[in-house]
């Protein structure tokens, strides 16, 4: 069993980039960077060297440093089979149930559509480590730019199936503005309400929410509680289709 060490590099406004070593063979990816000077720094200060990219999805604030770092480095850059036209550098495509080794470490690929068209995850199950982009946040999804509300909540169903013990490597701090939203639809949710104290405490002190748990993210995120009935009352669409709620829950979010 081959743990990575994980570093996580704030970019941008609300970004995170990280960077994944596995310690027998060295390998260091860089996760969606958004640019490439801070991460090339860390990469740096760090005594790593960059041997791959891995992308989740095209948007620029997750490529946008592909290629000035593939030039610094020589990086193989990875990325989804899904689109790959849209992935700077890309030369090797990956697919929903794929395998990609990062030397020893071991990640299984998910197609998870909804935010993009091609948008994928990487799960490394023996670090407990769940790369997803844009799909989950801490107490959140992303926007629904290309996808259905069938897309995505079929991509969260199969991210929520992963054990609660993984860590939920998402790529923005919008936690405390996704605990706002969630507490107007779920008002009577504890978890929640435990969790809002511990993220205004974390954002005061300038310190990141990320990565959450899928134990916690189970337990708060309305997103992922669909089919929840107490979320469903709380709602008043008891009873109905977990496509048609979460498609109210994320048009609620997009107004709020």
């Amino acid at each position: 069993m081959t743990k990575l060490e994980i570093r996580q590099i704030p970019v941008l406004n609300d970004n995170y980039v990280y960077l994944a070593r596995e310690p027998n063979s060295c390998a260091v990816a860089a996760i969606d960077p958004a640019v490439a000077g801070p991460v090339l720094d860390e990469a740096k200060k760090l005594g790593w060297t960059i041997t791959h990219i891995l992308n989740t999805h095209h948007h620029g604030d997750h490529v946008g440093g592909n290629l000035d770092i593939q030039r610094a480095t020589g990086c193989t850059i990875v990325g989804p089979g899904h689109d790959p036209e849209r992935i700077p550098g890309m030369s090797v495509q990956v697919k929903d149930g794929d395998t990609f080794k990062l030397g020893e470490a071991e990640a299984k690929v998910f197609f998870v559509p909804g935010h993009t068209r091609g948008h994928i995850a990487y799960w490394f199950k023996d670090s407990d480590a769940l790369f997803c982009g844009d799909t989950l946040f801490s107490i959140g999804c992303g926007r629904l730019f290309e996808g259905t509300p069938q897309q995505m909540w079929t991509s969260l169903s199969t991210l929520r199936a992963l054990p609660e013990t993984t860590r939920v490597y998402c790529a923005h701090e919008y936690t405390q503005s996704n605990v706002r939203f969630a507490v107007s639809v779920d008002p009577s949710n504890k978890a929640l309400r435990a969790y809002e104290a511990e993220v205004a405490d974390k954002r005061a002190r300038n310190i990141p929410t990320v990565p959450s748990t899928l134990k916690l993210e189970r337990a708060a995120n309305p997103f992922l509680r669909a089919d929840a009935p107490d979320l469903q009352a709380a709602m008043h669409m008891q009873g109905r289709d977990p496509v048609e709620v979460f498609a109210e829950v994320r048009r609620r979010k997009d107004t709020f």
